[in-house]
């Protein structure tokens, strides 16, 4: 089964909206997995991110110590190597590193004062430029992730902007990750698992390794198109449309070669209900609040401390 390659401008400026709408609805609901070109984000801010994610991780371990995730309640800072293990049947733990950035928050935000779930200040490596690429990087991931959704409403015949409310302080995770040579083919780059939100968006550094397995069918090879994101429907969304979309299992194998890539993972807000969107039919799942679903997920994940 192709993973399609979909132009984003068809639908961005309005040339041919029927046509992309019908392409991505029939990629949600076969392989749950596109790539997108014609995103808009510009070349040189990916590659600032890349830039500046090599510099952390090629830094001693003492100093990323100091921003170790285990240490954060909020799911932000570094995820050190062998912290995480994505297949929960077999327990493998995963062979990466990772640094999290979520919706940037001041310290006095009241929501922060409050201990709402999961909304915590971002912690920050002491790096030159790395807050100011990783924040500008998120602001306009977030606002395509966003975009997309509004394809999504047409292809599920649903009112215009009806996920905008949402999705106005998500709990969104961008992800700057790191998987080391695994020159003996050992062990696991990132274990067989579904994402957990909304939608994923993901950028390579075209070394292979990214494994997709459609329903009833063996892994295949995502391809690689230079430029292009790596999108994929999450499971909070085939909840949401009460299994219409499908959230593919998909896997990183240990690359020959060090193999980098950044990740956004974008999560409703935490209040925010996910049950069946109208016009899908009796609901195959209870709802559940944004911060709830996620925090069920991360526990699972995660082999340090608990994360609220």
């Amino acid at each position: 089964m192709d993973i399609p390659v979909l132009d984003w401008q068809r639908f961005a400026s309005g040339s041919d909206v029927d046509g992309f709408v019908r392409d991505l609805g029939r990629a949600c609901r076969e392989t749950g997995f596109f790539l997108i070109t014609g995103h808009g984000i510009p070349d040189d801010l990916i590659k600032d991110v890349f830039a500046k994610g090599d510099t952390f991780f090629a830094r001693p371990m003492a100093e990323k110590s100091k921003v170790d995730i285990r240490n954060n309640p909020h799911n932000r800072g570094w995820a050190c190597e062998g912290s995480e293990a994505l297949d929960e049947t077999s327990g493998q733990m995963d062979r990466k590193e990772a640094f999290n950035v979520g919706l940037d928050l001041a310290a006095n935000d009241p929501r922060v004062l409050n201990g709402e779930p999961f909304r915590g200040v971002n912690i920050w490596p002491e790096i030159d430029g790395f807050r100011d690429t990783m924040l500008a990087y998120y602001d306009q991931i977030w606002a395509l992730s966003r975009a997309l959704h509004r394809a999504f409403e047409l292809d599920l015949n649903l009112p215009q902007d009806y996920f905008a409310p949402h999705f106005t302080a998500p709990l969104a995770t961008l992800r700057v990750l790191s998987y080391p040579a695994a020159t003996d083919g050992t062990g696991i780059g990132a274990g067989a698992h579904t994402d957990y939100g909304s939608v994923t968006l993901l950028m390579t550094d075209g070394v292979g390794g990214l494994q997709v397995k459609p329903r009833g069918l063996d892994w295949i090879d995502a391809p690689h198109v230079p430029g292009a994101f790596v999108v994929n429907i999450g499971d909070c969304l085939m909840r949401w449309s009460n299994d219409i979309y499908v959230s593919t299992p998909h896997r990183v194998l240990p690359p020959k070669t060090a193999r980098r890539s950044i990740a956004f993972f974008l999560d409703p807000n935490p209040d925010s209900v996910i049950t069946a969107l109208p016009g899908t039919g009796e609901a195959k799942y209870a709802a559940i609040t944004g911060a709830d679903y996620l925090r069920s997920r991360l526990d699972a994940t995660y082999t340090p401390k608990d994360i609220t």
